[in-house]
């Protein structure tokens, strides 16, 4: 008796442990909830129509149909400025087109030439994690939609 009793107790804490871990590995946002994102921005532009600052308040605001754990949308003119950001308010306006991540890369330009190019496309670099706050490597979706990209992204 005394012994089904200790290995109950074992088998408890080792699942209470796995616990985090679970909630960790549920934390990042998938590609799936990444694309989803995007293409639900892109529906919202295209029924806003030529009022698009209402949409650009929602996402900057965190509204939580835009921002999701680490999951935000982002729009950019196609100039390299940021219409809205799901996770910084304070880079709306900011034109980033000469931006680089930690190893030089300069994705926003980057990102602009895929959406003249590609218009629909994945992108990798690396960004500061907003739940982590720590630099990770990231995949970005984005698609192009008239004279903006829209882009959600996962951290891997």
């Amino acid at each position: 008796m005394k012994h089904s009793s200790i290995t109950a107790s074992l088998v408890f804490a080792l699942a209470a442990s796995c616990l985090p871990i679970a909630a960790m590995a549920q934390a990042k946002a998938t590609a799936a909830e990444a694309t989803a994102m995007v293409k639900k921005g892109v529906a919202a532009m295209k029924a806003a129509g030529k009022d698009k600052d209402k949409l650009y308040t929602e996402v900057t605001a965190k509204d939580a149909k835009w921002a999701d754990r680490d999951l935000y949308l982002v729009i950019y003119g196609m100039d390299g400025v940021v219409r809205a950001h799901g996770a910084n308010a304070k880079l709306v306006g900011a034109a980033m087109m000469d931006m680089l991540d930690i190893d030089g890369k300069p994705y926003i330009k980057e990102r602009i030439e895929l959406a003249k190019t590609k218009g629909t496309f994945w992108q990798d670099y690396k960004f500061t994690n907003p739940t982590s706050k720590k630099i990770e490597p990231k995949s970005m979706y984005c698609e192009k939609l008239d004279d903006a990209v829209l882009c959600a992204g996962i951290y891997k």
